[in-house]
């Protein structure tokens, strides 16, 4: 079933200074079915930012449309959006974006308290969710007590505690050493596995090895594309890594 349908995206920016046109996206088309583990890889300035936030509803295209359970996410207003995106997106940020003044429970149940939900519901939602993410015995400290991977599992968990149709990772790995990012990515693909849809963004071919479909964006527009089906992480980095060799160096492309 298809849950994310992007159709004929485009977004031009206008310079502050000198009115200058700037095109990030060209006329992006894709689709993502529910349950599916999408990365999303590029250049910087290839436009998958720029992507990213507009499926986050965070950025509204100049053209085209974003469809999200069938609902179409340039119709919201601006007074329903923060609603929507705590009812149907989740997200994971590369520095975590967790408040150091609050316990890492109370981060977790920030979404929930803003649905107003009631603290035996928040509870009851959280102790299976905590021990499937390994954090369960850390609920009460504070951010700045615990290390960057056991921040970002906690990051994981306040994304997908309101059971968003959508979990978005930006980076999620970038501020992570390797030992918590090869945790996080096996973390990841747990939580794609209980049917959970994750689009992510990356930089990292390893980080993308663990999805089940790379887009590979250049330009402003889709490029390539590459299912994972039976390959192992080994054999779908290489061919990451084959792909992003060609990008780079302008060599016979596969654009669609």
């Amino acid at each position: 079933m298809t849950l994310l349908k992007v159709k004929n995206v485009k977004k031009t920016y206008t310079t502050r200074f000198g009115g200058m046109q700037v095109q990030a996206l060209k006329g992006v088309d894709m689709e993502v079915n529910e349950g599916e583990y999408v990365a999303i890889m590029g250049e910087s300035g290839s436009g998958k930012s720029t992507l990213l936030n507009i499926l986050a509803a965070l950025d509204k295209p100049t053209q085209g449309e974003v469809l999200l359970n069938g609902k179409s996410l340039t119709d919201i207003s601006e007074k329903e959006i923060s609603a929507f995106r705590r009812k149907h997106l989740g997200f994971v940020f590369q520095d975590f974006n967790l408040l150091d003044n609050f316990t890492l429970k109370d981060n977790i149940f920030l979404p929930l308290v803003l649905s107003g939900e009631h603290y035996e519901e928040m509870e009851r939602k959280l102790f299976p969710l905590a021990r499937e993410l390994g954090i369960g015995g850390i609920l009460e400290k504070y951010p700045y007590e615990v290390s960057g991977g056991q921040k970002q599992r906690c990051a994981v968990a306040r994304a997908v505690i309101t059971s968003p149709s959508l979990v978005l990772a930006d980076e999620p790995t970038g501020a992570l050493d390797s030992k918590s990012a090869d945790e996080l990515l096996t973390l990841l693909e747990r939580v794609n596995q209980t049917g959970r849809t994750i689009i992510m963004v990356t930089h990292s071919a390893k980080a993308a090895s663990f999805a089940k479909r790379v887009l590979f964006i250049k330009d402003g527009r889709v490029y390539h594309q590459v299912y994972k089906g039976s390959k192992t992480n080994e054999e779908m980095y290489q061919n990451i890594s084959n792909i992003l060799t060609v990008m780079a160096t302008g060599g016979v492309g596969h654009e669609k």
